[in-house]
């Protein structure tokens, strides 16, 4: 079963970052350094570090929400943020995973991603949402040249393709069980992200799962695996 357990994003625009997210959203801020900052999300941890380099880092990542606030999570982030729309819809069902979402850009112009699954997510005891309700971190990119390659890896590391399906060059695949719901999405450069205007791109990035796997990227694609204690 995949648990995202932190996910290490970088951010040209980090001051911004740290307000919006902690200041204006309202996440638990947990740490923070000259270098970075780190909140929690659910059961997972989003860290934020400063990017010292010419490129704007983004990236696309979701958070699970409890299935019965989907409605008022919504209202919640429409107060704060404009959401974005894909074909003048500013949320979208998904049949085949019998979830729904909808999504909005931070200052780092990151898609974010907030996605009730309904056959796998529970209910919260909340009348309202907040930033405490998120579940955890469900989704992160892995964009690279090396599809195959990196998905052989991780497959031969316990994360499988959803559905046992073939890995495809060409196009997204979701690592992970969906009954887990949460998800690696590995795909190649120059994929439209969907309800955006933005294509995806490599970026430098670190995960840890199941509080044992490391993964994490480079700038150029190539990913490191290991195994921590």
């Amino acid at each position: 079963m995949l648990i995202i357990n932190k996910v290490t994003l970088y951010s040209h625009a980090w001051n911004e970052m740290r307000n919006f997210y902690v200041d204006v959203l309202g996440f638990e801020l947990l740490s923070q350094t000259d270098d970075g900052f780190e909140i929690k999300a659910g059961e997972s941890v989003l860290e934020i570090k400063k990017y010292h380099h010419k490129e704007k880092p983004f990236y696309h990542f979701a958070m699970n929400i409890p299935t019965n606030l989907f409605t008022s999570a919504k209202a919640w982030a429409k107060s704060k943020v404009e959401l974005t729309r894909e074909e003048d819809d500013d949320e979208v069902y998904f049949s085949f995973l019998d979830a729904q979402s909808f999504y909005f850009l931070d200052p780092s112009g990151n898609i974010v991603e907030f996605i009730s699954r309904y056959s796998v997510s529970p209910e919260s005891a909340a009348e309202s949402f907040s930033a405490q309700n998120v579940l955890c971190i469900s989704e992160i990119n892995i964009t690279t040249d090396e599809v195959r390659a990196l998905g052989n890896r991780l497959i031969s590391n316990g994360v499988p393709v959803r559905n046992g399906e073939a890995i495809r060059e060409d196009g997204l695949n979701f690592m992970g069980e969906h009954e887990a719901g949460s998800f690696l999405l590995l795909g190649p450069r120059k994929r439209r992200w969907i309800f955006s205007d933005k294509e995806s791109e490599t970026f430098p990035l670190s995960i840890v799962i199941n509080q044992h796997l490391y993964i994490s990227l480079d700038g150029e694609g190539f990913m490191e695996l290991k195994k921590v204690e």
